[in-house]
């Protein structure tokens, strides 16, 4: 802390802590080297799944021990028991990833050991699926739990899509397209720099968008143009707003979209000139307008002028990236070229 002075440890407490450090480094490798023993001779035992816990207690990233687990539980201890006995050796070891997970959140082979413990619940009595069922509504509500948490955790989100991707049929209520939207939007609208809901958001209308004809898609996508238009003008410094709106452009955007939202930035950039996102923005649409099919020849060389003179002072603003904006500011026979060089060199290395 500032304003207290150090004080340094004798050499006889800095030998005792060295004592110590070794004492644990040398009884982790020792716990380690007993549990790779027992995977080896094919130990499925109770003891075994024990040994396994105490060490992914100390290291819950070892991913082949979390795989001998598993050998543990199909090969030793389910196969003698019945089937309410492997519903609570499941239901132990979702309480033990939660708890790893509170303390290491981005661990991908914990999230990966929950979706196996979910896979592997069987039917509840006389075929039914009532146990299974239990358990995916218990971990709907864990991971909303884990977003109320840290709303932004990709982890997280990207375990929700799995969980209502994997629901039984007979789950009720079953969760619409509707409602995931419902829920991201109020995640959002909660804070607006949540990537993770922005995004999850796209794969959801990617899928509802299969659907519809083109003139649905176009209406609700100016509803989301609606939303994402509130999120750059609260805070037209996050990147998380402009990104998504990037995503409903697409490639080859209407005409009346396409200059709409390029008057909607110009507006936005008149408030906020220095704003890097929405020049970014600013450029990267006027140039895609520029070579658009349909952009008279006059407006297409005013707004490569326009987007030019952007990038110049992005290379101002942004002097960490002026090459970057350098480039793009070429002609775009230029920029061809370099795309083609660059893709040249790309097979030349993966050869």
């Amino acid at each position: 802390m500032h304003g207290i002075k150090r004080s340094r440890l004798s050499a006889q407490a800095e030998e005792a802590k060295r004592i110590k450090e070794q004492a644990k480094i040398e009884a982790y490798v020792g716990l380690q080297d007993d549990v790779l023993a027992r995977k080896r001779s094919k130990d499925y035992t109770t003891e075994a799944l024990k040994k396994t816990t105490d060490l992914l207690d100390l290291n819950p990233e070892f991913y082949t021990i979390w795989n001998y687990r598993r050998h543990i539980f199909l090969r030793g201890l389910f196969p003698n028991t019945n089937l309410q006995g492997i519903v609570k050796l499941l239901s132990t070891d979702l309480r033990l990833t939660m708890a790893y997970l509170q303390v290491h959140p981005k661990v991908y082979w914990i999230w990966n050991h929950r979706k196996w413990c979910l896979e592997n619940c069987p039917d509840g009595p006389e075929g039914t699926e009532g146990w299974k069922n239990e358990f995916w509504k218990m971990e709907l509500l864990v991971v909303e739990k884990l977003l109320d948490s840290d709303a932004r955790n990709f982890h997280a989100w990207a375990y929700r899509r799995y969980i209502l991707a994997s629901l039984p049929k007979s789950y009720t209520p079953q969760r619409s397209a509707q409602d995931e939207l419902r829920y991201t939007r109020k995640k959002i609208e909660s804070n607006f720099s949540n990537f993770s809901a922005w995004h999850c958001r796209t794969k959801i209308l990617a899928g509802v968008w299969e659907g519809l004809s083109e003139a649905q898609v176009q209406s609700q996508k100016d509803q989301e143009f609606e939303l994402v238009r509130q999120a750059l003008w609260t805070d037209p410094e996050d990147q998380s707003g402009w990104l998504y709106h990037r995503w409903l452009i697409g490639s080859q955007p209407p005409e009346p979209t396409l200059r709409r939202e390029l008057e909607s930035i110009k507006e936005l950039n008149e408030a906020e000139p220095d704003s890097k996102w929405c020049l970014n923005a600013l450029a990267h649409y006027l140039l895609l307008f520029a070579g658009s099919p349909w952009t008279e020849t006059e407006e297409a060389d005013n707004a490569r002028k326009e987007a030019k003179e952007i990038l110049r002072r992005l290379a101002e603003i942004d002097s960490d990236r002026k090459e970057r904006y350098q480039d793009l500011g070429k002609p775009p026979q230029v920029i061809r070229a370099v795309l083609m060089i660059l893709s040249f060199s790309t097979i030349i290395k993966l050869c």
